[in-house]
């Protein structure tokens, strides 16, 4: 049942996941800590999850376009192996354990965190010649990232970025459009399967999705201002807890739900 208190919750909890996850990653454990806090099924936090994902990511891409941040034309056609591996992703995910899905996760952020810590002028101006063609490589790149978003979804983001900068050579901050334009196209596949097996709670999901379009405007429309330097930074931070929870170093997910219930 919808109290005050929940709708404010929902909302400001919104409003700094969409900010988060418009300039960087990772935030959609605080959606799915409070929705579950909240007394939420995990089933249904994850499929109600997805309503302000996908108006977040809207909202995001948008405005980034408005910006000068985002090219449509290419973010369509860098779609394609996206959803080929969301697709193959939702049908597969059954199939791998979660552990091996967490150690591949833990490991590739490594990975990135050691590369925006020893070399910060890749990630904050692009590669040196611009922006590359898109390659077998990165089509095949690409479809992993979907699959693991078809699949497991938290954390996606970072890879997104990773391949977007690394490989395509695309700044920090043009990754971050391009990202979330991504987030916009693919999670409507997964969502329609949660709503097709009554998983999702229409009104929460609605309501925690005013606050993310709030965040995400925010995020995408002061980028510029923020700069990738402040970019950077958060996201090696973000994915640093990331990392120290995925092996219970901290346990993220109880210190969020702490707060809410005080």
């Amino acid at each position: 049942m919808l109290t005050g208190e929940i709708i404010v919750a929902l909302i400001l909890s919104g409003v700094v996941v969409g900010f988060i996850n418009t300039l960087a990653a990772g935030a959609t454990v605080i959606s799915m800590t409070l929705y579950m806090a909240l007394g939420m099924p995990i089933l249904d936090a994850s499929g109600t999850n997805r309503i302000s994902v996908v108006l977040q990511n809207l909202v995001g891409s948008l405005t980034f376009r408005k910006e000068s941040l985002l090219d449509i034309k290419q973010a369509w056609k860098l779609s394609i192996p996206i959803v080929i591996g969301v697709l193959i992703g939702a049908q597969f995910s059954m199939m791998v354990s979660d552990r091996i899905f967490h150690i591949c996760f833990a490991g590739g952020l490594v990975i990135m965190a050691c590369m925006l810590l020893l070399k910060p002028s890749v990630w904050l101006k692009g590669r040196k010649g611009g922006i590359v063609p898109m390659t077998p490589l990165h089509f095949l790149l690409l479809i992993m990232a979907g699959f693991y978003g078809g699949s497991i979804y938290v954390g996606v983001g970072y890879f997104f970025i990773a391949i977007f900068v690394m490989g395509l050579g695309y700044d920090l901050m043009r990754a971050n459009a391009m990202k979330g334009f991504m987030a916009f196209v693919t999670t409507p596949f997964s969502l329609v399967v949660f709503m097709m097996h009554g998983h999702v709670n229409y009104s929460w999901g609605l309501i925690h999705a005013i606050g993310n379009i709030i965040g995400s405007y925010v995020a995408a429309r002061y980028a510029r201002t923020l700069g990738t330097g402040f970019m950077r930074w958060l996201l090696i931070i973000l994915i640093l807890i990331t990392i120290l929870d995925v092996f219970k170093v901290i346990d993220l997910s109880h210190w969020i739900a702490t707060f809410i219930s005080s």
